[in-house]
């Protein structure tokens, strides 16, 4: 591997081992401000003690979190300057206000709800913690707006001398088609992270205490919601993508020719080259369908494409690497598909209710519990939404190859200059060991904060001594 693939999995190490902490924080910051209000109105001390252990988990990943996210953003100056140097002025504004966000309302907050306890009127508490949380979702907003920039670039000029990209309308960046659509996608996708480690932590502890069983119910529903706004808002950004990025989405079926009423594949043997392979499992039309909304659409092929970025870009090849554009898109379809059924199973399986459902057999049946075999399974359930993170990233970023702002910056300009293999190496090498070391500890804690009992011990009163008799 040469420098620039280096540098690529670099970032790709940091990037992904950050993003598995981020959604659940915004899941777990939502769910602990949704708990208290809860207790607020209702007064049942379950919600209460729900709110303080959502609330520990939370201030874990949070701080994670902060420290990977930090790495990634000096990334920019490690390995990518010549990038930084061309997109700083757009960029920079988007992470000094998300870092305000992150590192001063976000963190003073969340200081305020965890020490307030009993410090602060009630409603006052309360409002801390639904700051933490709108903050969470600001900050996800302006971070995903930069992102956006890198899929469609807008609200910028070129410095006809120094070749420097400067923004010219901080509102047009906020509101860029690509953000509005991915937005939604991603916070569904991050109610199905934290959801789903809710889930799981509720489902292990339920048969030692209630209230976890509640909470194993709202991972569950949180997982469910979140699946479904993922798939509707899916739609959607699938069609903006088309629209600005034509080879990303024609990438994602290996479609060489451009097709009318364009079918997409569930599954495929064989090579994703020209020839189609020699087994696959379609669905006709459904491919233009989510790239234009119509069946009987036309998607332009990846041959057409590469000829008419030849002539509006240059010579070179403008085709990403179909195979992991072809696999992830489907892994991140069936991983999060898989996790929204394992939750709507679980909701049934613990639904109270005394009526038999006719032709289930005795195991489907409401409220007769989730199986042993089955409860083992489903404690996996934070793996499934982090893996159809995961593999969303790695489509949406690796299917804009070879672009890094598509159309106006490349990958190859973008890398620091006179960057060497050894410091590369060195640099991810102690990325790696760093980021294992803070893994072990992340679940280490989450394991004992949900190893120790929601409610504290009563103390037992003490029985005065009798008088001794004289």
């Amino acid at each position: 591997m040469d420098v620039l693939d280096l540098t690529r999995l670099q970032f790709a190490v940091v990037t992904i081992y950050h993003y598995l902490f981020v959604p659940v924080s915004i899941c777990l910051s939502a769910t602990a401000a949704g708990l208290q209000l809860t207790w607020m109105r209702t007064g049942k001390e379950k919600y209460l003690h729900l709110t303080k252990f959502t609330g520990k988990l939370l201030i874990v990943t949070f701080a994670v979190g902060v420290v990977t996210g930090l790495v990634q953003e000096f990334q920019f100056g490690l390995g990518w300057s010549a990038f930084a140097r061309f997109y700083g002025d757009v960029f920079g504004p988007t992470l000094a206000i998300e870092g305000m966000l992150a590192f001063f309302l976000e963190a003073t907050f969340l200081a305020l709800w965890y020490f307030g306890w009993d410090r602060l009127p009630r409603r006052v508490h309360a409002a801390t913690i639904v700051v933490v949380a709108v903050g969470t979702l600001l900050s996800a907003y302006i971070i995903l707006a930069a992102n956006s920039f890198m899929q469609n670039p807008v609200a910028y000029a070129l410095d006809p001398e120094t070749g420097r990209a400067h923004l010219t309308s901080f509102l047009d960046l906020m509101t860029n088609e690509v953000v509005l659509a991915a937005f939604p996608h991603t916070m569904g996708g991050a109610a199905m992270a934290g959801g789903g480690l809710l889930m799981a932590i509720g489902i292990w502890r339920a048969s030692t205490d209630e209230a976890f069983r509640t909470l194993s119910r709202v991972g569950a529903w949180t997982m469910l919601i979140g699946g479904a706004v993922t798939a509707i808002s899916g739609d959607h950004l699938g069609k903006v993508m088309t629209a600005v990025q034509p080879m990303k989405m024609a990438a994602a079926e290996a479609l060489y020719e451009t097709t009318t009423s364009a079918p997409f594949s569930i599954f495929a043997i064989g090579e994703l080259g020209h020839d189609r392979p020699f087994f696959s499992i379609e669905i006709p039309g459904l491919l233009s369908f989510l790239g234009t909304g119509s069946f009987g659409g036309t998607v332009q092929g990846i041959d057409d494409l590469q000829a008419q970025y030849v002539a509006q870009y240059g010579p070179g090849s403008y085709v990403p690497m179909i195979p992991v554009a072809f696999w992830t898109f489907r892994l991140m379809i069936g991983a999060g598909v898989l996790g929204m059924a394992l939750a709507a199973y679980h909701l049934w399986s613990t639904w109270e209710t005394t009526r038999r459902v006719p032709l289930l057999p005795e195991f489907l049946q409401p409220g007769r519990g989730t199986p042993g075999w089955l409860q083992r399974f489903i404690l996996i359930a934070p793996v499934l939404p982090a893996a159809a993170n995961t593999f969303g990233w790695i489509f949406t970023e690796t299917a804009r190859q070879p672009w890094l702002a598509f159309g106006i910056s490349k990958v190859a300009d973008g890398i620091s200059p006179g960057l060497t293999r050894a410091e590369v190496i060195a640099s991810l090498c102690g990325f790696t060991l760093v980021y294992g070391l803070l893994a072990l500890v992340w679940f280490r804690l989450v394991v004992h904060l949900s190893r120790k009992p929601l409610a504290p011990p009563v103390a037992a009163e003490e029985t005065p001594e009798p008088a001794p008799a004289y």
